[in-house]
C-alpha cells in the first residue's frame, strides 16, 4: 500500500466505545498516509462523538445495514482502499460488491475470502479469541499497513461551542463548590455489566456528604437507563431529602435534562471524577484524561487493560467470572455484588485526594 494519492476508507467500529479505542490506530493511519483522502464511515452516533476529528478529511454516515446498498453507495466514492475496523461479514461484503480493489481487515466470522489481506486474530487452544486490548487489536491494523504504532493514547475533541453550551445549560458544574463527579451506571451491551442502582445511590451520598461533590447520572435516552438513573435518585438518601425541603439538588440525573455527544464530551471534561461500568463513556472519560474508576465484573479485564495511570479498575471477584455474558445466568449476580460500596469510595478517596475533602 503506497503512503500517497489513495482513497482510503476506514469502516469503524458500531459500538462508541469501541470507536473510541480505535483512536491510536485512526492516528497512526492519519500520520503515515499524510496526503491521502481517508473518509470515516460510521453510524451517527460513532460519527458524534469522534467529531471533530483531524484524523479524516470527510465522513460518511451509515444509515443501512443492508450491505448491497452500502456497495451502490461506495461505488460512487472511487475508493482505491478499504480498512475494516468493523469485524462484521456483512462490512467485508460490502465493500467487496463495490469493487475497492484493496481490502484489509481481521479474517473472521467467515469473510476471510472477501478480504485481499487478512490480520487473524489471536486465539485459544479452545479456538475462542484470546483477549488482548482492545487498543492493540484495532492498531494491529495500522501496523500491517506500515504505520507506527507506538502511540496508544485514546484521543477526543471538543468544539468550544459545546463548552459554552454545558456552562448555560448545567450551571451546577462550573459553580459547583466541590469536585464534580459523573457517574455511569448503564451498559449497552447488556444487564450483567450493571452494578447496582442502590450501591451507586450510596457512592453520591458519601461523595456529597464528604467531598461537597456535585453528581451527575449520565445515561443513554433508553427507557431502561433512565429507569436506572430515576431507581438511583430515588435511593438516594440526600436526594430525597433536598427534593422534600426545596433545596438545590446536589444528584443531577442527566435523564431530565439529556446533552448531545458533543455537550457530553465538554461535561466529560468538567469532571473531576468519572466512576463508570465497563461501557463506552468509560474509554470517552480516558481519552479526556479523567480521573475514573471502572467497574468490571463479566467480561475479561484484559480487553479493557490500557495502562491508564489515572484509572482505578475495581475487578469483580467470582468462580464464574469472567464469563462474557450480556445477561447473568446465575440467580445471584456474584462478581458484581463482589464490588462494594466502600471499595468504590476508597478508590475515589485515592484519586480526589484530599483537596477536595470536606473538613
Amino acid at each position: 500500500m503506497q503512503e500517497t494519492g489513495n482513497e482510503i476508507l476506514a469502516w469503524l467500529p458500531s459500538p462508541l466505545g469501541d470507536a473510541v479505542l480505535c483512536t491510536p490506530a485512526l492516528r497512526a493511519i492519519r500520520q503515515y498516509f499524510k496526503s491521502s483522502e481517508i473518509t470515516f464511515f460510521g453510524n451517527p452516533f460513532v460519527r458524534g462523538i469522534l467529531s471533530p476529528s483531524s484524523l479524516n478529511n470527510r465522513w460518511l454516515e451509515q444509515r443501512t445495514k443492508n450491505p448491497f446498498a452500502i456497495a451502490k453507495m461506495l461505488q460512487g466514492h472511487k475508493f482505491t482502499h478499504a480498512i475494516l475496523f468493523k469485524n462484521s461479514f456483512a462490512s467485508a461484503l460490502a465493500v467487496f460488491l463495490a469493487g475497492i480493489p484493496s481490502r484489509i481487515g481481521y479474517a473472521r466470522d467467515r469473510r476471510g475470502f472477501l478480504l485481499t489481506e487478512k490480520l487473524y486474530p489471536p486465539k485459544l487452544p479452545d479456538g475462542k479469541l484470546k483477549p488482548i486490548s482492545m487498543i492493540d487489536y484495532y492498531l494491529a491494523v495500522a501496523s500491517r499497513l506500515g504505520a507506527d504504532t507506538t502511540d496508544k493514547n485514546l484521543e477526543l475533541s471538543i468544539q468550544q461551542q459545546d463548552r459554552e453550551k454545558i456552562k448555560t445549560k448545567l450551571p451546577q458544574v462550573a459553580q459547583s463548590q466541590g469536585p464534580v463527579v459523573i457517574i455511569v451506571p448503564g451498559a449497552a451491551a447488556g444487564p450483567s455489566k450493571r452494578w447496582f442502582s442502590e450501591r451507586f445511590a450510596q457512592t453520591a451520598d458519601w461523595l456529597i456528604t464528604n467531598y461537597n461533590a456535585t453528581v451527575l447520572i449520565s445515561v443513554a435516552p433508553t427507557p431502561v437507563e433512565k429507569r436506572i438513573a430515576k431507581e438511583i435518585c430515588e435511593s438516594s438518601r440526600l436526594s430525597m431529602q433536598t427534593q422534600q425541603n426545596g433545596i438545590d439538588n446536589k444528584i443531577v440525573n442527566l435523564a431530565d435534562n439529556p446533552v448531545s455527544f458533543g455537550e457530553l464530551k465538554a461535561l466529560f471534561e468538567a469532571a473531576d471524577l468519572v466512576i463508570s461500568n465497563d461501557t463506552g463513556p468509560r474509554h470517552i472519560a480516558i481519552a479526556l484524561r479523567r480521573k475514573i474508576i471502572s467497574l468490571l465484573g463479566p467480561n475479561d479485564p484484559k480487553w479493557t487493560d490500557f495502562g491508564y495511570e489515572n484509572e482505578i479498575r475495581i475487578i469483580g471477584s467470582a468462580p464464574c467470572a469472567p464469563c462474557d455474558r450480556p445477561v447473568c445466568r446465575k440467580s445471584e449476580h456474584l462478581c458484581m455484588q463482589s464490588i462494594t460500596v466502600e471499595m468504590v469510595c476508597d478508590a475515589a478517596k485515592k484519586l480526589l485526594g484530599n483537596s477536595h475533602q470536606e473538613q
